[in-house]
């Protein structure tokens, strides 16, 4: 028996095209909706020159069209911080100067420097705290224009992270309205990868850029060379596995040995056993034990058959135990 190893994106290329246009279409209509619902005018996305936020823009762009809203009423705010590199704050610039977005630049650090002295943490401890300080100053900073402005604050989050708490709570764990909470970290990349076909030009060279960018949240210090140097897959593994792993487990139950014997046969020549097990260790670990930050996350449109909505699709404990899971 073969098994996909990549669930969520469809192999031939004609369907995964147009299952790309369909998700894309019902996110762009569900920002749309919840913008003509609450009766704003402008939608604020913070702009790290990532992936996410790349989508999250685009998804804006089509739901202002959809609006016949004017597109500086989209309001991207690039907040460089410790970590931020000129590699992705040219790309955030970029991008947004294509859309035709309205672009503001906030600089966090010395908000940063200046909370972290009140708290009295030490900044050379480059722990939990010195990260999570920015990404809550990044959310305040969002948060608080949208009120200003009278806007909505469209979220960038993904599935994958929330299956695995990769995200700061209270922090970009929060938003108002989340558009890719339920599109997985491997389609993502195919979603932007959609667009760069379709409309091409410097915004298609501008998006093959943040393609090619390594998956960073950017708190940490850049090395030597000003290149990134904390890359989200060095610490929890391939998306590529935990997307896989995400799909069998909570569309049909699969239990870990299954989940090994699977995913074994489908990066057969890819990863070793041993690495698949320990990075399903850590996925079953990180999914039971940051349920907490599932249970209050935004609405946002469900595009596909696995969806971790609190209000419907998944409904856990945050106290639930992942040892009977973890017994490979």
């Amino acid at each position: 028996r073969t098994f996909d190893a990549h669930p969520f994106v469809p192999s031939d290329e004609k369907v995964r095209r147009a299952r790309c246009a369909e998700i894309f279409n019902i996110q762009a209509a569900g920002l749309a909706k919840r913008i003509e619902h609450i009766g704003l005018k402008k939608a604020v996305i913070g702009i790290s020159g990532g992936l996410d936020s790349a989508l999250a823009l685009l998804v804006a762009d089509k739901a202002f069209d959809l609006l016949a809203l004017p597109k500086e009423n989209i309001i991207c705010i690039t907040m460089p911080g410790f970590g931020t590199t000129k590699r992705t704050k040219s790309s955030a610039v970029t991008l947004t100067e294509c859309i035709g977005a309205q672009l503001r630049d906030i600089d966090i650090v010395p908000a940063c420097t200046q909370h972290m002295r009140d708290i009295g943490h030490d900044m050379s401890i480059l722990d939990v705290t010195y990260e999570n300080v920015q990404a809550r100053e990044r959310t305040q900073i969002l948060m608080d224009t949208a009120n200003k402005e009278g806007a909505l604050l469209v979220g960038t989050g993904d599935l994958s992270e929330l299956a695995l708490g990769w995200c700061t709570y209270n922090a970009d764990h929060m938003s108002m309205y989340g558009v890719n909470c339920s599109v997985p970290k491997t389609l993502v990349r195919y979603l932007v990868d959609f667009v760069v076909d379709e409309r091409g030009g410097k915004l298609g060279e501008v998006l093959r850029e943040i393609l090619a960018t390594p998956v960073s949240p950017e708190l940490l210090p850049p090395d030597k060379n000003g290149k990134i140097a904390q890359k989200t897959e060095d610490t929890l593994g391939p998306y590529e596995v935990h997307d896989f792993f995400l799909y069998h487990f909570q569309r049909f139950g699969a239990s870990p040995d299954k989940l090994m014997f699977m995913a074994c046969r489908a990066f057969d020549g890819v990863y070793s056993r041993e690495q698949i097990e320990k990075w399903l260790r850590l996925f079953m670990k990180r999914f039971f034990s940051q349920q907490f930050k599932r249970s209050c996350i935004p609405d946002g449109p469900k595009v596909g058959s696995v969806s971790l909505s609190p209000r419907g699709d998944w409904r856990m404990p945050s106290d639930a135990d992942a040892s009977a899971w973890l017994d490979l």
